[in-house]
Order: C-alpha cells, then structure tokens, then sequence
C-alpha cells in the first residue's frame, strides 16, 4: 500500500495527516504555533515555527500510525495564502513573515494604485489591489526596512517555505501566486505590469509550477529532522483556499462551497475567473489546472465568534469547564432563546478590517439597535447572523454569474448544526455536511500530490473520500424574515462607513 503524507500548514498550526491510496483517512497530528498581532491590524508568524511544527507532526503521525515511511509515496503541502516571506538566498528568513490577515501596507496599495488603476489590475491579476496581498507587503518591506529588502533573494508564501527545506527547491504554484497582486490569472506568469506600478523586479518572485508539479525529493538533512525517508517526492502543492476547493469535492465547474474556520470564504469552481463589475470578489488559479476558483473571503469568521466566547460569554465559558462541554454548544443553547433577528439587533464582524465584500481596512465591528431590554442570547444570535449576512452578499454575487442551489460547508464552524441552519436561512439554500469537515485542505493536498505522482489518475478520486452526511433545508418562516433584515445590515454598514475612516487614528 501507498501513503500520501499531507501538511496543512494553518493560521494556528500545522496539521500532517496520512492517507492511503484508497482514500482512507490514516492519522492525523496538529503542532500549534502563535501569532503576533500588534498595532491593531499588523500579524506575523515564525518561518522557523512553522518548520518545527511541520518536523514535529510528521515524526508524531508516523510513530502514531506505526507505517513504514518508505510507503510514503508523496509529500504535499497547502499553506495559509497571501504572506511574505522574505528570505536570502540561502533560504534563510530574513524577518518575521507578514500574514494574510496583515493590514500594515495601506499606503503602499494607495501607490500602486496611483499608477494604474484598480479596473485595469482587476482584469490582470483577478483581485483588488490591497493592503493585504503580497505585492504591497513587499513594498512596505522595502520602504520601511530597506536593509531588509536589500539582502532579499526572494519573496515566498508559506508552504513554499516548508517546500524549500524540504527539498532545497524555491518555488511556488500557480494558486499561491494568483494571491500575490503581482501574477497574470490569463497567462499564468508574473505580470510585468504590476510590478512596474509596484516599482518591484520580478526576480524577487520565485519560479511557477502548477500544483501537481513534482517539486523535488526529500533531502537527507530534511529526512533526518522529519523521520521521513531521504528521496522521497514532494508536490509542490497549493493555497489553503484552493486545496480546500478539490477536498470539498469541487473539481468541476459550478459546485460551491463555505469554508468557515478563523477566516472564511465561499467558493466554487469555473472554466473563466468571475470579474465582478464592482470588484468584491476574487479569483484564484485553481489547483486542477485547466479550472479557476473564485471565492470571497471575509478577515474574521469564526474569530469573530471566538471573540465573542472571550469577551461577552464568560459565564458560559466557566459553565462550560465545571460541566466539561464545549463552550459553543452552550452559546448554541443560549442563542436558541432569541428569535430570528435577535430582536432587532445587528452584528456589524469587521473585527480586523475587512476583505470581501466591503475591501475596508478602516471597517469596525459593532452591535446596532442595543436596548435595555437586550439580552446577552440576542448578542450572540447576532453575532452569528451577522458574520453569516456577510457572507450572504457574496452568494448573491456569485449567483448572478452561476445558480447555487446547494452548498457544502466545512472548517470548524460546520462542527455545529445551529449555524448550518442559520446559513440554510439566511443563505436560502441547502446546506450539506460532509463527512470530513476540518480535514478538506488535507485532502485536497493529498489529491493534488496523488496525481502528480501518478497514484491517482485524476481529481475526480476525491468521490473515494468525501460523502455527504447530512442535508438541511432552510426554514421557509426564517427565511422570510431575514430577507426584511438583510438590506438593514447593509444599511447598517454604510451608515458607519464614514466615522470607521474617522476613527481610523484613534
């Protein structure tokens, strides 16, 4: 038997999971690592923790499942999107890397953007121009730590990191290059007209392979500290987003689905990127090669949700321990005790800016319509139904494109049938689970390795390991009422839109 050893290295750790060439899910570790988030809208991670985990979990999975690792046929990665990684060319990095969620280049998009503009770039690269892609991080490098930038070789997302120490090679795939703001979605290379607007050469980027690409083998160094066996083939893998695409089993055009972890995003699968006409949402190169994968993705989903836990719900979180049950399920109990619309309160969840739909780094959080007679249950109803209106607008801009009568939903937030609910009503669509639902990028990292190595013939394997287990209907009365609330949210927003500017400073 064949193994496939996938690493889905996250925004709070590194998952390795093994699986067989039947598409047996084998074992699975995680090794967490932090994050700095400081002057409010800045985030960086260890380049070097991210390493240790990856050594870690691999070494834990294969004493946990007691195999062989020379039946390890194939080692694929996905990676959280969107960072810099600066390194010199020795591989070395050169400075903490500046992550996804990372809002510090505001001025530097206002640069780019001042020698082209944001219409013409859409069409070239499929995304706005933003403080949070890569091509303004590095500028911001390079105006605000220029010795940095000096000693930079390259430029390189996360997995690509991991790729390099284990195989030597610097490289990236097409799906992490088209969330750089500096990539051609159409021709596939690095577009020479953004990094003129962005005043970077192209060879701060890395060489461009498709996912399935083999990057190299395992080097002796890398099979002493991991426990895998010298020689072994490594994929070059994909984003986080985009291996989470095939492992939800959307491999063909029309199929979408909601991610819902930290972050979150909608996505599906289509022949032609999605260009929207007012510019909220992306398209991505897809890790199957012939297809794209547009999506919209919000900064805080279930960290929102999480935040919530932490600050309003500390009594449950006590209850929670004296009982030993998840604390969630004990805010799903309370939040069953409003009704839909919790009484009139809205739940504005731009907690850290956002990305789609608003692309407003200056947005805030905010409860709306707060009375006396508000009850912490109404709070947290519409924490959840706000965060889920969110992502209501951008199914409404997909389906102007393409029908979505279905959506499957993974990540933690799909661990809960209450808010699969909420997104059922509020999305007024079937919401199905399926029977992996945290293991999605794992999976679509394992296929797109198995077929690069020839163990599977083509993405269409993915129906070996994914089923659905359970459907839920929308409540036609909810239904009802959250279309009278969704334009007040919108409205909501764009009330506040103004003073979030005028409180940008404060």
């Amino acid at each position: 038997m064949t193994y496939i050893l996938a690493h889905d290295l996250g925004t709070s750790g590194n998952k390795a999971t093994l699986f067989s060439d039947g598409g047996e899910l084998i074992a699975s570790c995680t090794v967490s690592y932090s994050t700095n988030y400081f002057n409010r809208v800045w985030a960086e991670q260890d380049p070097h923790d991210w390493w240790n985990a990856v050594c870690q979990s691999t070494q834990q999975l294969i004493s946990k499942s007691k195999i062989d690792p020379s039946q390890i046929g194939v080692v694929s990665l996905s990676g959280q999107m969107m960072g810099v990684t600066c390194i010199d060319r020795q591989g070395n990095p050169l400075r903490p890397s500046i992550i996804y969620c990372d809002q510090r280049s505001e001025k530097e998009a206002s640069d780019i953007l001042s020698r082209i503009s944001m219409p013409d770039a859409y069409k070239i690269i499929g995304h706005r121009v933003a403080a949070v892609y890569p091509l303004a991080k590095l500028l911001w490098v390079k105006n605000n730590e220029p010795e940095i930038f000096k000693k930079t070789f390259k430029t390189i997302c996360a997995k690509d990191y991991i790729n390099f120490r284990l195989t030597g090679v610097i490289a990236t795939d097409y799906s992490d290059a088209s969330g750089t703001n500096a990539f051609d979605l159409i021709k596939k290379n690095w577009s020479q007209t953004m990094l003129n607007a962005a005043g970077i050469d192209e060879e701060f980027f890395p060489d461009v392979f498709p996912s399935t690409h083999i990057l190299g083998e395992i080097t002796s160094e890398a099979a002493k500290l991991t426990g895998l066996k010298s020689g072994t083939a490594v994929c070059c893998g994909g984003g986080d987003g985009t291996c989470a695409t095939v492992g939800v089993g959307s491999v063909r055009p029309g199929a979408a689905y909601h991610y819902l972890g930290s972050s979150g995003w909608i996505g599906l699968t289509t022949e032609q990127p999605i260009l929207d006409a007012k510019m909220r949402t992306m398209t991505w190169a897809h890790c199957v090669p012939e297809y794209y994968h547009p999506s919209g993705s919000v900064q805080t989903a279930g960290a929102a949700y999480n935040w919530l836990k932490e600050q309003i719900c500390e009594a449950e979180s006590i209850e929670a321990k004296k009982r030993n049950e998840n604390v969630y399920q004990l805010m799903n109990e309370l939040l069953l005790q409003s009704p839909a619309g919790a009484n009139g309160l809205i739940f504005l969840p731009y907690l850290l800016g956002e990305r789609s739909p608003r692309w407003n780094p200056n947005a805030r959080g905010a409860f709306i319509g707060l009375t006396l007679t508000s009850r912490r249950c109404d709070m947290i109803r519409s924490v959840m139904e706000g965060i889920t209106f969110n992502f209501a607008i951008i199914v409404d801009i997909f389906r102007e494109h393409i029908p979505i009568d279905a959506m499957t939903v993974i990540g933690g937030g799909a661990k809960g049938r209450v808010w699969l609910q909420l997104m059922a009503d509020i999305f007024c669509t079937k919401i199905q689970r399926p029977n992996f639902i945290e293991e999605a990028t794992s999976i679509g990292a394992a296929i797109v390795g198995g077929v690069g190595t020839k163990i599977f013939k083509n993405f269409n394997v993915i129906e070996q390991f994914l089923k659905t287990e359970e459907t839920i209907l929308p409540n036609p009365e909810n239904e009802k009422i959250y279309k009278k609330i969704r334009p007040l949210f919108d409205k909501a927003y764009y009330s506040l839109e103004e003073l979030f500017d005028d409180l940008r400073n404060i």
